[in-house]
């Protein structure tokens, strides 16, 4: 299944900062807190780059939309399962292949900038 994936191609959007409710702990569950949020979006490019045509590539400002949606409606315990929320949004566009969601928390953890997960989904 891997060989069906190579060669891919990446499109990616970085650092997209967004707020929701995510969290075990009672404080968490009552105000939004930062999320930032970056995605690996990998498809075949080629047809695209000869036609020069959105319909041949992922509309990746239609994808932020949706992502921007959910995310900020959404109110789940674990950045886990918000990464693995935000994967299934990303195959809504059939471009898209296989996926990369990392999902960081400034500040949730002291002493450290930054706490996060990263998963890799593979189109179903």
């Amino acid at each position: 299944m891997a060989a069906e994936y190579e060669g891919l191609d990446r499109i990616f959007i970085k650092d997209l900062l967004l707020r929701c409710i995510v969290g075990i702990k009672p404080e968490e569950r009552q105000k939004k807190q930062d999320v930032l949020i970056h995605l690996n979006l990998y498809a075949d490019l080629s047809r695209a780059c000869v036609s020069d045509n959105i319909e041949d590539t992922v509309d990746y400002a239609t994808l932020k939309k949706k992502v921007i949606s959910l995310v900020e409606e959404s109110s789940y315990r674990l950045v886990e399962r918000l990464a693995e929320a935000i994967a299934a949004v990303c195959f809504e566009d059939s471009h898209i292949k296989k996926v990369d969601v990392e999902i960081e928390k400034p500040g949730a953890l002291r002493f450290a900038r930054t706490v996060g997960v990263a998963i890799t989904r593979e189109r179903p």
